[in-house]
């Protein structure tokens, strides 16, 4: 009876009595590609829309790498097929082909990774059916989150029609800040809903809009040298010297002279009678 090679690693299975005097060989030769899918390998894509990997049987093979960076010059987005789909299998891949990549390996859910990008990934090995998952959705994280490098960036959506927010779920209250699609303005509010119990909007001009209702804006370190400033000025009066002109409906200046020459016609008609 013939080898198969019907398993996850593709792997030499020996039937009994198969391989006689090569056992020793074969069984070397698996145990090192069990030890290659803890590792580094690189697959080069050829400039096409579609394109086929196929886990070689019982011989060493980049594909079956834990680690697999996707290389080549793409010009557009290749649909690739991880074969055969009948495996079932988890990678780290790396894209570094030039475009994006859709991951397939039947009929089932298949995993886009835009070019440049890293995404873990596990297929099913369910046959024609067969399905590809990206393993870090709906990721939990728990505790602390580091961002290191020259330039730390943290991208929240892909330029999709789609609202986008994060949302910091406190013990009392929610609050949240995002990005409203419908409105293209960027929101910070109170609560979980995106666009509910907002208390300022920018728009996509940068005018800022601090929501109508029962709500202040204090500028707690206003006192004369330092705290609001209008056009790069700083207003140096205080709240109580800026309330003076509550009710003043004109220009101070034309109501004082108005006042003026009124109180002088009052007095000449005094002295003059």
């Amino acid at each position: 009876m013939a080898s198969t090679y019907v398993n996850d690693l593709r792997l030499n299975e020996m039937a009994t009595g198969d391989a006689s005097g090569s056992w020793g060989t074969n069984t070397n030769v698996n145990l090192e590609l069990i030890s290659e899918k803890f590792g580094y390998g690189t697959e080069a894509l050829s400039d096409a829309s579609t394109a086929t990997i196929t886990m070689a049987d019982g011989a060493s093979d980049g594909f079956r790498s834990l680690f697999l960076k996707l290389t080549g010059s793409l010009s557009q987005s290749c649909t690739v097929t991880l074969a055969p789909n009948t495996v079932s299998n988890v990678w780290i891949i790396d894209n570094s082909a030039g475009d994006s990549v859709v991951l397939s390996q039947g009929t089932g859910a298949n995993v886009t990774i835009p070019n440049g990008a890293v995404k873990v990934v596990a297929t099913d090995g369910a046959g024609a059916g067969a399905a590809v998952f990206d393993m870090f959705t709906d990721l939990y994280l728990q505790n602390t989150v580091t961002l290191a490098g020259t330039t730390p960036t943290l991208t929240i959506g892909d330029a999709g029609t789609e609202d986008t927010k994060i949302v910091f779920d406190g013990n009392a209250q929610d609050f949240y800040i995002g990005l409203d699609d419908t409105d293209d303005d960027l929101k910070i509010g109170k609560g979980s809903t995106l666009g509910t119990t907002t208390a300022i909007s920018i728009d996509e001009n940068l005018n800022t809009t601090f929501a109508d209702g029962s709500i202040n804006v204090d500028v707690a370190s206003h006192d004369g040298t330092n705290g609001l400033k209008l056009g790069g000025t700083l207003v140096t009066a205080s709240a109580a010297e800026l309330n003076y002109v509550d009710g003043v409906t004109s220009a101070i200046q034309t109501q004082m002279d108005t006042k003026a020459t009124t109180g002088k016609a009052i007095a000449m008609a005094i002295v003059f009678g």
